[in-house]
């Protein structure tokens, strides 16, 4: 979340990047923040005087008893009692005014980057890099939920016997294939320098928090009830929080892990050609990305973080362009992000499948995670994550684009993954 000090510096710099992203009431917000900021502030100073007061009084109190004068004693005694009401008062208002204060600024979302453009939805996103040749497939191509049906390799309709919509079963080469792709993603991540973890597919509520997944996405996030948990939207969960509430050193940066998990998302139901088969799933595999980096170099770390995913679509071998989202269309916690989407020539669309972001301090101020700088002094650190990558539309994009009149080939750099160079 945002620094009330920032807001407080930068109030017109706030105010108007945060209508870069059509953010309804800022200035009114803004200001409620500042209010509230200035009565919690003024609360504070009068419960310290109080509690000074009361400290002095009784150091007081301790001289008269030794002294022997115990009716004065006495008499302070009723005053502290007093200034021990006054203080409960106070500290129950502040607890108030810091709640009223947290509730508002979990409300605001981060503020854009300067390269962010202005637009409304992700017809403005401005398309910055783009990369590959499209193939010309054969009379008759297929869509991918018909290919995977005519090789038998995913089987939606089980899925959904099983589940329901959006909880494919992957079958024979389909699941070797889909192994092969996570097992390829770590593979480039870990030579790249991103060391692997293995996390939790459950987070508590603070590391929904933490993150910015709460309460932004509540309502997207499949809620375990009876414990109060939440199964992970992604990996950039709970693998950010592995460092919350930690104060790391200059020298520990960067911090890169990668890790693969599925990803559990309720998005509202829709129909359609862009939504059928792997184009959105409730249930999908991930292997993501993530740093922690000193805010000096935190957008040299998204470049190489963009690269890094270019290079992985240049070895598969897919037509892919970037697009650099606008502020109608960019995530509740990003500073900047960049969208890859492959395209998909079965569907003639683009289809996206991942998102690499800077989310500079925002989700470090939530998670408390500060380091020390050359000066011995506490900064919060800049955290940075990307999909490395999203798995069922890149398999959507390889068996589309793949396919052939006999077969859907298999990319070169995944055969020594599947084992086998075909789907047939």
């Amino acid at each position: 979340m945002l620094q009330v000090a920032y807001i407080k510096e930068h109030k017109g710099h706030v105010i108007e990047r945060l209508a870069i992203r059509n953010f309804a009431n800022a200035e009114a917000i803004i200001n409620q923040v500042l209010a509230i900021d200035e009565n919690r502030r003024n609360t504070q100073t009068k419960l310290d005087n109080v509690l000074a007061e009361s400290n002095k009084i009784s150091k007081e109190i301790g001289m008269l008893f030794q002294s022997g004068e115990r009716q004065k004693a006495t008499l302070l005694k009723e005053k502290t009692g007093q200034l021990k009401a006054q203080s409960k008062l106070l500290s129950e208002e502040l607890a108030t005014l810091q709640e009223e204060l947290d509730d508002l600024l979990y409300q605001i979302p981060n503020i854009p980057n300067v390269l962010v453009p202005a637009g409304t939805t992700e017809d403005d996103n401005e398309v910055v890099f783009k990369e590959g040749k499209i193939p010309t497939l054969h009379k008759g191509a297929l869509p991918h939920w018909e290919l995977a049906k005519k090789y038998d390799i995913i089987d939606f309709e089980l899925g959904n016997k099983i589940t329901g919509a959006g909880f494919p079963v992957y079958k024979g080469k389909g699941a070797k294939l889909q192994r092969a792709l996570i097992n390829y993603f770590l593979d480039k991540n870990t030579a790249a320098g991103y060391q692997e973890v293995q996390v939790p597919h459950l987070v508590n509520e603070a590391s929904g928090f933490g993150t910015g997944q709460l309460p932004d996405k509540e309502g997207q996030m499949y809620h375990v009830t009876g414990d109060n948990l939440y199964l992970i939207p992604t990996a950039e969960v709970p693998v950010t929080n592995l460092y919350r509430d930690v104060l790391l050193k200059e020298s520990d940066f960067p911090v890169l892990h990668t890790g693969y998990t599925p990803c559990f998302r309720r998005e509202a139901g829709s129909y359609g050609a862009h939504v059928r088969g792997l184009n959105r799933l409730h249930q999908f595999d991930k292997v993501e990305i993530v740093r922690i980096e000193h805010p000096d170099n935190s957008y040299e770390a998204l470049d190489a973080m963009v690269g890094h995913v270019k290079e992985i679509l240049r070895e598969l071998k897919l037509p892919y362009r970037i697009l650099r989202l606008c502020g109608g269309d960019i995530g509740f916690t990003s500073a900047l992000t960049y969208d890859f989407e492959v395209f998909s020539t079965a569907q003639d669309r683009w289809l996206e499948i991942s998102s690499v972001s800077n989310f500079e301090t925002f989700q470090a101020n939530r998670l408390k995670l500060r380091f020390k700088n050359a000066e011995g002094k506490s900064e919060l650190a800049h955290t940075l994550n990307g999909s490395s990558l999203a798995l069922p539309r890149v398999l959507a994009g390889i068996l589309e684009n793949y396919q052939t009149e006999n077969g859907i080939k298999i990319p070169e750099v995944l055969q020594k993954y599947t084992g086998f160079d075909s789907i047939d």
